[in-house]
């Protein structure tokens, strides 16, 4: 490849890592004004992970965007991952994406072949989602960004939102974490190859098939995690939802190597970050390890569903994600709001 150079040094962040933390940006969107109108049933008040414009009764937009800098040096990996996390925000309403816009930032130190690897990489995960990229809008940039504006449909008596939780629901989580923890790692070649393989194939693993299983089911809420750490996004369904998340800390899936070097301090700055967000609102009871508590705050990219779903449907959910995607696990469970939002158990 020409002007082969490895993408992650030109990047100061990577992947989902890079995102703004979640209560800055709360205090920079309080003011802003919006305009109002009665079709947009979804907007950014509840934080949620894609807008909704219900267009009529049967019909509803979903749109979302998503970008961020190298979180591999595959070119064409890259492009699937960032991709299948743009994606995913479609997923998580319980719509189904159709169409993509690339949004890209290129520096003069990529080649042509880079460049066009990372959109064969988009493209290629936008076809198995069976959705038509259309365009796009390149710029020069002093680090590379790649990711999606995407377009999605919806019925609108089928949206599911961040904030739409219930009293007694039990949650679903359908990938394990560690993602930002091992990638840091990575970068001071503490993980072996083959598990990186194995983290890399997850992050570009598309949320399609639990999203096409969850809709069969009475499933209240959904979001996807990334970013904001399973702790920060489930304190956004909480407040949202204005209950209580109950967190059983030995049932959440993670990668094992993650722990480890958690505890050995490889921890990410995203998971300071998602730590100060939402930590005034969790409530540790019994004996939840500072590493075990590094992982919940770690910043996933393209990570699974968490899925708040009727106690009466959970297991069946649970028994047909789990023919497809052994990984998914029961991790909590919803009650009327106490004295903290979030608990870890």
């Amino acid at each position: 490849m020409e002007n082969e150079i490895k993408l992650t040094k030109l990047a100061t962040c990577a992947g989902c890592g890079a995102k703004v933390g979640a209560g800055t940006l709360a205090q920079i969107l309080k003011d802003l004004p919006v305009l109002k109108d009665e079709r947009l049933i979804v907007g950014y008040d509840k934080s949620d992970d894609a807008s909704v414009y219900v267009i009529n009764e049967e019909l509803a937009i979903v749109q979302t965007i998503d970008f961020f800098p190298p979180i591999v040096d595959d070119p064409f990996l890259f492009g699937q991952i960032a991709a299948a996390n743009a994606l995913s925000d479609v997923y998580a309403m319980g719509g189904e994406p159709r169409l993509a816009m690339n949004v890209m930032c290129v520096t003069n130190k990529m080649g042509k072949d880079a460049i066009y690897e990372i959109l064969r990489g988009g493209y290629e995960k936008a076809y198995e989602a069976g959705t038509i990229i259309t365009g796009g809008h390149t710029i020069e940039d002093p680090e590379p960004k790649y990711g999606l504006s995407v377009t999605g449909f919806v019925r609108p008596d089928r949206v599911l939102t961040n904030s739409s939780a219930r009293e007694g629901d039990v949650l679903i989580l359908t990938k394990p974490l560690g993602i930002g923890i091992l990638t840091t790692s990575a970068k001071a070649e503490m993980v072996e190859a083959p598990l990186m393989d194995k983290i890399y194939a997850q992050m570009a693993q598309l949320n399609r098939t639990p999203r096409d299983i969850m809709v069969k089911y009475e499933v209240h809420g959904c979001t996807d995690v990334t970013g904001f750490a399973l702790l920060g996004h489930s304190c956004e369904m909480a407040r949202g939802s204005e209950l209580t998340i109950h967190i059983e800390t030995e049932k959440v899936p993670y990668h094992k190597e993650a722990y480890e070097l958690a505890e050995m301090g490889f921890i990410p700055a995203g998971a300071y970050r998602n730590r100060d967000f939402a930590e005034r609102d969790v409530l540790v009871k019994g004996d939840v390890t500072r590493a075990m508590q590094d992982i919940l705050y770690d910043p996933q990219t393209s990570g699974g569903l968490l899925m708040a779903v009727s106690e009466g449907d959970a297991q069946r959910l649970l028994s047909e994600l789990k023919s497809s995607i052994p990984c998914a696990e029961v991790i909590g469970y919803v009650t009327k709001k106490e004295d903290a939002y979030l608990v870890l158990e």
